[in-house]
């Protein structure tokens, strides 16, 4: 049994620091064991720790059918526990902007400056996205932003799968409270989260996607570059450019 809860408390700090592959039987921290129970232990803690993952999954979903506005929602986010990143991390990072908002932008994650302030997109990246929107005559007042993930993953590493998966439905609920006309994509692991596949940005950037609501409802979509992203590539400013006349035209249709 002592051998058993080791090993899933190891397994749970891996899961924390962003460890989702083996290349080994044995995992590494812990003493040689003197008996043929290893692997059987090992088992069973992977299958516990799944297990709490799917939990953590279920009440989440059963938290956000609850919330009947934003401001029930956010404070049902601040005292879930059920994702571990909530454990590294300052600040709980909900969304925020004009409830009723037109548009929707949604990143991946928090920052370093997100986690210290507990807004989205307020550093570098935050920055550069305002004079962005200013181009298309819209303000940070105007729209509407968040996360995939609400808690910042160390080191700003890229949050697993699991993590994701927590965090979802309460992103999903943002979006049937705020009920935008256009969903914006800021980076490929945003869109690949709520579209549910794994192609690159490059592919999906520059054209309009369906994003399915949880009512069925079809909300129009488009995927363009993070600013963070941008901030480091100077040169593809020009498409996340054409990406935004792209939002303003979808705009004027409606």
């Amino acid at each position: 049994m002592e051998a058993r809860y080791d090993l899933k408390n190891l397994l749970e700090w891996y899961v924390l620091c962003g460890v989702d592959e083996t290349c080994g039987e044995v995992c590494f921290g812990l003493k040689e064991p003197s008996s043929d129970d290893t692997k059987l232990s090992a088992r069973q803690a992977i299958t516990a720790l799944s297990q709490d993952n799917i939990a953590s999954k279920k009440n989440a979903r059963e938290l956000c059918a609850k919330a009947q506005n934003l401001k029930e929602l956010k404070q049902l986010v601040s005292d879930f526990e059920g994702c571990a990143l909530k454990l590294t991390a300052k600040s709980t990072v909900f969304g925020a902007g004009n409830e009723a908002a037109e548009v929707m932008f949604i990143g991946e994650a928090p920052g370093a400056d997100e986690d210290r302030i507990g807004l989205p997109f307020v550093g570098r990246s935050g920055r550069l996205l305002e004079k962005m929107l200013k181009t298309i005559g819209l303000t940070r007042e105007d729209v509407y932003i968040t996360n995939v993930v609400l808690w910042r993953p160390p080191g700003n590493r890229t949050p697993t799968d699991a993590e994701v998966a927590v965090c979802l439905p309460f992103l999903k609920r943002q979006i049937e409270l705020i009920n935008p006309k256009i969903i914006v994509f800021l980076g490929g692991s945003a869109a690949n989260a709520l579209l549910d596949n794994t192609v690159s940005i490059s592919k999906l950037r520059g054209r309009w996607l369906d994003y399915q609501a949880s009512s069925k409802q079809i909300i129009p979509a488009i995927a363009t570059f993070h600013p963070a992203f941008l901030l480091r590539n100077s040169a593809q400013k020009a498409k996340s450019w054409g990406d935004f006349l792209r939002i303003l035209k979808k705009l004027k249709e409606n």
